[in-house]
């Protein structure tokens, strides 16, 4: 049967993504060849198609919550002149993403979400590919109704693409865009000297675990990649002005640079403005 795949029209999740593009020269055989083949097709699947065939999984009685094959799509972009990938490694991403579900929703919601044997035949089916693939690790990660702010550290403002879109969100040229992208040695550099500063200034905190977290996420990657940061279906949550005006990563550092001047007052005054930013949106999610 051909995949089922979403209406066009239908609303994709309010998510944002952390992508990891690798250079070819990073990937074993035959996995190399199969995607500078991949990289050869007139025509690649887009963000959107990944959204609406991870929504597909979930219209069947029972859902689908992770995929029966993993995906051999990925998406690829050119990085002076060398190919570099990010595959989209659907399969993996499902079953984490069902440990994160188990910690947002109540039990009674997750139950009529997912049902209870459902998502016990998906952990099975994890704990059994694990044993097969100790080493496995996503190129991608997802935020859900936010962009997790340590991911902010990683970028600079110059480094930002805001796209308006021409208006029509069902299409990828149409749907606005915004998006960060920075060599990994930078990004590496940034968040080292992110997480210095606040360990300087701070008890331990939710920023320098996940700052902790994704350094150790990135040192998996080849160091000559290269990292997005993508708003996503965030986009479509947020008016145009608002994205307009939307310079996260340089409050961020703003914020890094005062902790290391020692001043705590312009430090918190950054945080603050991070902080009701992503609040208005996160309260989205429960409007109705």
């Amino acid at each position: 049967m051909p995949e089922a795949t979403p209406p066009a029209s239908l609303c994709v999740p309010y998510a944002s993504y952390l992508r990891v593009y690798e250079p070819l020269a990073a990937f074993p055989e035959p996995e190399r060849s199969h995607w500078a083949r991949y990289a050869e097709r007139p025509e690649r699947p887009t963000y959107q198609v990944e959204l609406r065939r991870s929504l597909g999984d979930l219209l069947p009685t029972p859902p689908m919550p992770v995929p029966a094959h993993e995906s051999a799509d990925a998406f690829v972009t050119y990085v002076d002149g060398v190919l570099c990938v990010c595959p989209w490694r659907t399969r993996l991403r499902g079953w984490q993403a069902l440990g994160d579900l188990a910690e947002e929703l109540p039990l009674p919601v997750l139950d009529a979400v997912l049902p209870p044997v459902v998502r016990l035949q998906a952990s099975a089916d994890y704990e059994e590919w694990r044993e097969r693939n100790p080493d496995a690790r996503p190129w991608i990660r997802t935020g859900t109704w936010q962009v997790p702010l340590h991911w902010f550290a990683l970028f600079a403002d110059e480094e930002r693409s805001y796209e308006k879109g021409s208006g029509d969100p069902a299409t990828e040229a149409g749907a606005p865009a915004l998006r960060y992208r920075t060599p990994m040695v930078q990004a590496r550099r940034r968040l080292a000297r992110a997480l210095k500063a606040l360990r300087d200034a701070l008890d331990e905190g939710a920023l320098i675990d996940g700052l902790v977290d994704v350094g150790r996420w990135l040192e998996e990657f080849h160091p000559r990649s290269l990292v997005e940061l993508d708003y996503g279906g965030l986009v479509h949550a947020l008016p145009a002005d608002r994205l307009d005006a939307d310079h996260s990563a340089a409050d961020v550092a703003e914020g890094v640079e005062a902790l290391r001047d020692g001043d705590g007052v312009r430090a918190g005054e950054a945080y603050a403005r991070l902080v009701e930013r992503w609040r208005a949106v996160r309260e989205r999610q429960f409007a109705s």
